[in-house]
């Protein structure tokens, strides 16, 4: 749209003013973390997290050289300063909060006034209950696979033994039995003197 992060992208900004806002974004134990380097040889400004494409705030911080103002207006969104950097921490995330994140910077002083977009990032977050379902329905597929495989194996061992058994037993019949197969014999006639 009109108010696209790139159309107000902070890149005519004098080097020396803004050195490198690049974000830095990290996923560490369920929190999200956003590092913007602050701007240099500023001596107000104020770095502001929009959610949405209403751009409803939801986080900012404002620093002049007298005072550090974090301030919040959900529960989620925490900013932090550093010397060198201002960072933003989302924590207890869940789906509802997927949504596309900006980020502004607004120098106040020293003049003139300016109003740009950092950056905007686009955050998806998995459901906790569809990844336990999820991994849950993918576990039990494997177990079923796993033991159908085991089975199938078993079945062709017993199918093997068992044909081995029989082709065995008909061999010991014919050649190692111990009454031979005899021929019918007429019984010898006994001479009467």
């Amino acid at each position: 749209g009109a108010d696209s992060c790139l159309l107000r992208a902070c890149k005519n900004i004098d080097q020396l003013r803004v050195s490198g806002a690049q974000a830095r974004v990290e996923f560490e134990n369920g929190y999200f973390s956003f590092t913007f380097p602050n701007p240099k040889n500023v001596s107000e400004f104020s770095i502001i997290l929009f959610r949405g494409s209403e751009k409803k705030e939801i986080c900012s911080l404002y620093l002049s050289k007298e005072r550090v103002i974090p301030s919040s207006n959900v529960t989620y969104c925490q900013a932090q300063n550093s010397r060198n950097s201002t960072t933003f921490i989302l924590k207890n995330l869940g789906k509802q909060h997927v949504d596309v994140y900006t980020y502004d910077l607004r120098i106040f002083l020293p003049p003139p006034y300016i109003d740009c977009c950092l950056k905007e990032t686009n955050l998806y977050v998995q459901d906790k209950t569809e990844d336990c379902f999820s991994l849950g329905l993918m576990s039990w597929i494997i177990i079923g696979l796993i033991i159908f495989a085991i089975s199938c194996a078993c079945f062709v061992v017993a199918c093997c033994l068992r044909n081995k058994n029989q082709k065995c037993e008909s061999n010991s019949h014919e050649y190692n039995s111990e009454y031979m197969p005899m021929a019918a014999v007429n019984a010898a006639k006994k001479t009467r003197i």
